[in-house]
């Protein structure tokens, strides 16, 4: 079982930069400009000491739900409970805060991501066509009351 702990910026961004779906990270300064002034919460997972997988998520609609904002699992760590770990800690914090829900969007080339919230209680509430199929961003919601 993975160690879940709040973490910096920079902690989750190196876990990011080792996932091959992240095609650019953008710099630094823009992540912290980002969550400047928001509530946030910053997650990473480590095995071993080694940190393997991060979710970070901002209060960006002021509207009640925590928006799940970048995350991930590094591949070779990969279903073994990291992903779900993590989820499970936002959603306590979440609920916590105050929250009574949580959104995400992906691209809908990112199958496993889809079947893994889908399974987690995540429902489709919005699709945005795009050029390309595979691009579509699909936007999901979980109710946490």
């Amino acid at each position: 079982m993975p160690d879940i702990r709040e973490t910096d910026l920079e902690t989750a961004l190196a876990v990011l930069e080792q996932l091959p779906e992240f095609d650019t990270l953008k710099s630094l300064d823009h992540y912290h400009q980002m969550l400047k002034g928001e509530k946030h919460l910053i997650l990473t997972a480590f095995v071993e000491n080694e940190a393997v997988g991060c979710k970070i998520g901002y209060d960006r609609f002021k509207e009640g739900s925590f928006y799940s904002w970048l995350g991930g699992v590094v591949p070779g760590y990969r279903k073994e409970g990291v992903a779900k770990a993590l989820a499970e800690q936002q959603e306590k914090w979440a609920v916590e805060n105050g929250f009574e829900s949580i959104k995400f969007k992906t691209q809908n080339r990112h199958k496993a991501m889809l079947q893994f919230a889908l399974k987690n209680g995540f429902s489709i509430y919005n699709v945005k066509p795009k050029e390309v199929l595979d691009q579509y961003r699909i936007e999901l919601i979980k109710p946490l009351k």
